[in-house]
């Protein structure tokens, strides 16, 4: 009895029951179902579990959907990055800047300019990174910005020491 049920059990690893992946064919049980004449009670059951099935889609089909909506709501647009565009990459995750800090509030909010040398997918980049950086060059589009460069005679005023009461600050 135990044999049995183990070689009519279908596997999800061959998707078949063992028996009829050993020997291509299915386990004889001792009876054979008749399989002449029509059984109107059996096409009846079948009729109504393929509406039910039908129906089923159609209700799953409209939960897929109002799943999508609700979903897709609160994500953003994406800004699509070609190879060569100059980007700057976010500190936010990175732990190597820490070393010799005090505290994260202090460290810069990002690092250098870095070129993207390939996109591997639509939300995944590889950029172009030196050697003294020792993280993954593969990263995902929500740790790097677009570089924005300065506007063309746009000039950075060199910011003067502050003097209170005789002192520089």
């Amino acid at each position: 009895m135990a044999e049995f049920a183990y070689n009519n059990k279908v596997y999800s690893s061959t998707k078949t029951l063992s028996f009829k992946a050993n020997y291509g064919q299915d386990s004889r049980i001792g009876f054979e179902v008749r399989k002449k004449g029509k059984y109107e009670r059996a096409e009846k059951f079948v009729v109504k579990i393929k509406k039910v099935q039908e129906e089923a889609k159609v209700v799953l089909g409209k939960v897929q959907e109002k799943i999508k909506k609700y979903t897709n709501r609160k994500r953003g647009k994406v800004d699509k990055y070609k190879v060569e565009d100059l980007v700057i990459l976010s500190t936010k995750n990175l732990r190597y800047q820490m070393i010799g800090r005090r505290t994260e509030k202090l460290t810069k909010r990002f690092v250098d300019l870095y070129k993207v040398k390939k996109i591997v997918l639509a939300n995944i980049v590889e950029l172009k990174l030196p050697s003294t950086i020792k993280i993954h060059s593969v990263v995902n589009i929500s740790r790097i910005y677009r570089y924005i460069g300065q506007v063309e005679g746009q000039r950075k005023k060199q910011l003067t020491s502050v003097i209170i009461e005789g002192e520089k600050e």
